[in-house]
């Protein structure tokens, strides 16, 4: 492990990040509220530390990135930036300790959307703008726009990409990873810019259409109101947001192709049918189950339903209800799908529709080879078989993530918090889904979980963005060992 050259491109993107603080700061001169200081001075400290750590480290010519090097950039360096993001925060007057603005900066960067905040509208425009930004930097990845834009990460950006984008087998769209990089950050802001339109279009200004684009894409949920989307209880808003979080949670390689003149391109992708087949199901079950017993409409059952289902199945995280006061079944099926989560190659967590096949494949397998012992059946998605190694590493993936889940349930859970919060609470985070259920449901926050409890929570939130792999074998002894 060559630290000198981690740290140095730690710093680098540390830079980077620092930069992007002008754009807060932008709108606090501009609305001439109480953000321009605390932004100004994160600025400072954060270009200042990025500076000292490329000037302390200076590298030389490296002619590639190992793999070991590769996560432990982007593991280290996520951590980094939330750390650094949290100081405008922090240096502001919403939040009292460190913990509470490190705990919304990784919830923005790691695109969850829970949030500390009791009144999020006393918030000044400049912060709530810098909690919107820094989702839409997360929800593609920031150092994969890192890889688009630096050209000193393009030797080893692959093993930086690999590390860092959410699927079991990242798609490569261009020979050169770099331009890959480039591909997937144009299609994600030429959409962010559309869904920016179609909402000043519906009547939402300038400056709430871009938090609300900025946290839609990335599948972030963070909002600059109090009451999420049903404070413009508007059924344009709903459409044109349950659209875009539907973009969102496809993959984006499919979105690109669509552009390239390929329409089929989403019917041919068989994970893309899954998961729009698996959302359209949902909605029909939960509108059944609400209409009559919470709406007295059909008409209103299937808006709340579907907006809500999307939202969670997506990890979006907005909310129009509040789907507590919905009957068992449905909060149940919103529950399963915060584990379900969206496709693999979206800015979407949870598990993934693509693991879901496999594991769904494998098991299927498992049981057609008990009735025909002596048959060969490999595992097929659209068509072309897939390597055993991945099927193991999905199997894998898959058990340390229920087995994370259920160890980090226990820990919350051990610190006085009840039951159904405990569970909740960590399901929401590692799925980096925002709201979950009880007392931190829609219309609830995470100020009342404990110190330690939001410790415990910021490290699901990572685990869930980082695919788990990345961040738990930093903690494989194997690992360090020459």
């Amino acid at each position: 492990m060559r630290w000198s050259f981690i740290l140095n491109i730690i710093g680098m993107l540390i830079i980077f990040l620092g930069i992007c603080m002008i754009f807060p700061l932008f709108f606090g001169l501009y609305f001439k509220d109480q953000s321009i200081i605390p932004l100004a001075q994160s600025m400072g400290i954060t270009i200042g530390s990025g500076l000292s750590l490329v000037l302390c480290f200076r590298r030389t010519k490296v002619e590639h990135i190992s793999h070991r090097e590769g996560i432990a950039i982007v593991a280290i360096g996520w951590t980094a930036i939330g750390f650094f993001g949290a100081f405008p925060f922090y240096l502001g007057a919403e939040f009292n300790t460190f913990v509470d603005a490190f705990f919304e900066s990784v919830s923005g960067f790691t695109t969850t959307g829970s949030s500390i905040l009791t009144n999020i509208e006393a918030v000044s425009k400049g912060l709530l703008f810098w909690r919107s930004f820094i989702q839409w930097l997360g929800g593609m990845g920031i150092i994969v726009l890192s890889v688009a834009i630096l050209p000193f990460l393009g030797v080893g950006g692959m093993q930086l990409y690999k590390a860092e984008v959410p699927s079991p087998v990242p798609d490569k769209l261009k020979p050169r990873i770099r331009d890959t990089a480039t591909v997937l950050w144009k299609v994600y802001a030429l959409i962010s810019l559309a869904q920016v339109l179609l909402l000043m279009i519906g009547g939402m200004n300038l400056y709430d259409a871009l938090c609300h684009a900025f946290t839609t894409m990335p599948t972030g949920g963070f909002s600059t109101r109090n009451a999420s989307i049903a404070h413009f209880d508007s059924v344009y808003f709903d459409t044109v947001i349950i659209i875009f979080m539907l973009m969102a949670g496809i993959n984006f390689s499919l979105h690109y192709q669509f552009l390239r003149g390929k329409p089929l391109a989403f019917w041919r992708d068989s994970e893309c049918r899954f998961f729009l087949g698996s959302v359209l199901i949902l909605i029909f079950i939960v509108t059944l189950n609400i209409y009559g017993t919470v709406y007295e409409t059909m008409g209103q059952a299937f808006r709340y339903g579907a907006f809500q289902v999307v939202s969670i199945v997506t990890t979006t995280g907005y909310a129009t209800a509040d789907y507590e006061l919905w009957p068992a079944m449905s909060q149940l099926i919103l529950l399963l799908c915060m584990f379900l989560g969206a496709s693999a190659g979206s800015t979407g967590g949870g598990m993934k529709c693509l693991r879901v096949m496999l594991a769904l494949k494998f098991c299927y397998k498992e049981l057609f080879s008990l009735i025909h012992p002596r048959a060969v059946r490999h595992i097929k998605i659209g068509g072309v078989s897939v390597h055993e190694d991945v099927v193991r590493s999905v199997l894998g993936f898959m058990g340390l993530y229920v087995g994370l889940f259920a160890f980090s349930s226990v820990l919350i859970a051990s610190m006085g918090v009840d039951l159904v919060t405990s569970v909740a609470s960590v399901a929401a985070t590692i799925g980096n889904i925002g709201p979950g259920l009880g007392m931190v449901g829609p219309t609830d926050n995470f100020a009342h979980i404990p110190y330690l409890g939001k410790w415990v929570l910021i490290w699901c939130m990572l685990l869930g963005r980082l695919e788990i792999y990345t961040v738990i074998i930093l903690f494989v002894p194997e690992f360090w060992r020459k």
